[in-house]
């Protein structure tokens, strides 16, 4: 089980790095690491160079994992209780500890979002 802070940012870092190219990093800072689609798309009212999917903040006590497919296809995922107990509001993970198990849920969760926004055409 990972309870270093640090190491559960890299982690979750390196998997939404492991989704490109479909997926372009608009941040990479030690306070802020973004990831987004590479296309322009219409998110919203607005006109963007890539649709928001994911970022990881780091903070005192946990890391956030914001996680937009969460919230724009919420019928679409089944989240286990252990994973759940992080969920906070409809799209926020603050993750204080990651077990093998949550582990590969965030990864699958992850790539299954990366799937269903490509078939959508938002990245």
């Amino acid at each position: 089980m990972k309870s270093d802070l640090q190491e559960i940012q890299t982690t979750l870092k390196d998997m939404l790095h492991a989704q490109a190219p479909a997926l372009r990093i608009r941040h990479d800072e030690a306070e802020k690491f973004e990831a987004c689609g590479t296309k322009e798309v219409m998110q919203g009212k607005q006109k963007v160079d890539g649709h928001y999917f994911a970022s990881v903040i780091p903070k005192a006590k946990d890391i956030r994992l914001y996680f937009f497919p969460i919230y724009t296809h919420v019928d679409e995922f089944s989240i286990s209780p252990d994973l759940k107990k992080f969920l906070k509001g409809k799209s926020c993970f603050h993750i204080k500890k990651l077990t093998p198990e949550v582990e590969e849920e965030v990864k699958g969760m992850i790539e299954k979002g990366v799937a269903l926004y490509e078939d959508d055409g938002l990245i």
